[in-house]
């Protein structure tokens, strides 16, 4: 396979995991701010620090209210990060690519890009924004079980897959951010105030398995009521959830073994595996999630840039060892 036409199909898998997560981000934070209550001073920025947008809002001086968030997050053209760029991107991935891809696969692609392109643009209520967002994680969830039904589980497949996976790894640190207590400045820290917080607590949690449609699987595998500590240790060390970072970081390892020259990638995700497994949760709950989670975001971004180092630009490796194999 062309290291162009790899490049294309694992970036197809990360833009179309990437909206669908972006869909649940936003989904669950909706729910979250009408669940808390009032008088716990939580703002739609914090929506900006989860997805890492803070620099290029400051160089927007966008108001941080909800309205210019969710437009900024949801149809914004010009945001990379965006469902709509997202969409657009997945779309322009796939139709360069229909020579390997089913032809069902792109015809769902394309109608989910312009169903979005006629329905998230201009002022959109909160029940038709929550009800787009669905529609969204519903339709990317559809393309997911189209290309894994409907093509050989080849090269082509792998490279989708790794997309995918990397970037619900990712993504699923970002939700779990959500439910860190230390982000939202609303919240006491006193004995007392965090005795009247508890029953609040759980809601959030519970709201951040919901987005990752996790609540279910964890009821059935952890019987105790929802607690921030189980909750990110299935989210982080789950060996069966699909949606764990752990699941995730096994399946790479798996379709890896599928692609040569693959050593280097396997370490990089060995290095993120051996972070998740030895991590005592509770210590890292009592001393707070957010210096652990950028450090894990920064060991997964490792991975792309291995996987990129490897297959997508080897010339430019191999110039560079031979430039420093000559000096």
């Amino acid at each position: 396979m062309l290291s162009s036409v790899a490049e294309r199909v694992y970036w197809l898998g990360r833009y179309l995991e990437r909206a669908e997560n972006q869909a649940r981000l936003l989904n669950v934070y909706s729910a979250l701010l009408f669940d808390l209550p009032r008088g716990t001073n939580i703002g739609w920025s914090t929506l900006i620090d989860i997805t890492g947008s803070n620099e290029e809002i400051n160089k927007r001086s966008l108001n941080l209210d909800e309205r210019s968030i969710t437009r900024f997050l949801m149809t914004d053209s010009s945001n990379p990060m965006s469902i709509f760029s997202n969409l657009r991107m997945a779309r322009e991935n796939a139709r360069t690519s229909r020579e390997v891809i089913p032809s069902e696969a792109w015809e769902h692609i394309n109608y989910l890009y312009l169903h979005a392109k006629d329905n998230i643009a201009g002022n959109v209520s909160r029940s038709r924004r929550n009800e787009l967002l669905n529609q969204i994680i519903a339709n990317c969830q559809l393309i997911t079980g189209l290309l894994s039904g409907s093509m050989s589980h080849d090269t082509t497949y792998a490279f989708i897959h790794l997309g995918r996976k990397l970037e619900r790894a990712d993504m699923t640190t970002r939700i779990v951010d959500v439910g860190s207590i230390s982000l939202f400045p609303g919240f006491g820290h006193s004995s007392k105030e965090r005795a009247l917080l508890e029953p609040y607590e759980n809601v959030v949690w519970m709201s951040v398995l919901r987005s990752l449609s996790g609540y279910q699987a964890y009821r059935q595998r952890i019987h105790n009521r929802v607690s921030g500590e189980e909750v990110v240790r299935f989210l982080l060390q789950d060996e069966h959830f699909p949606r764990s970072v752990s699941f995730c970081l096994a399946d790479l390892n798996f379709f890896l073994q599928k692609l040569p020259m693959n050593e280097n990638v396997q370490r990089a995700v060995a290095r993120v595996q051996r972070v998740c497994k030895v991590v005592d949760i509770k210590e890292l709950l009592q001393r707070g999630l957010l210096d652990f989670i950028d450090e894990l975001q920064i060991s997964i971004a490792d991975i792309h840039e291995e996987l990129t180092a490897t297959w997508f630009m080897p010339e430019v490796v191999e110039s560079q060892s031979q430039s420093q194999a000559a000096s």
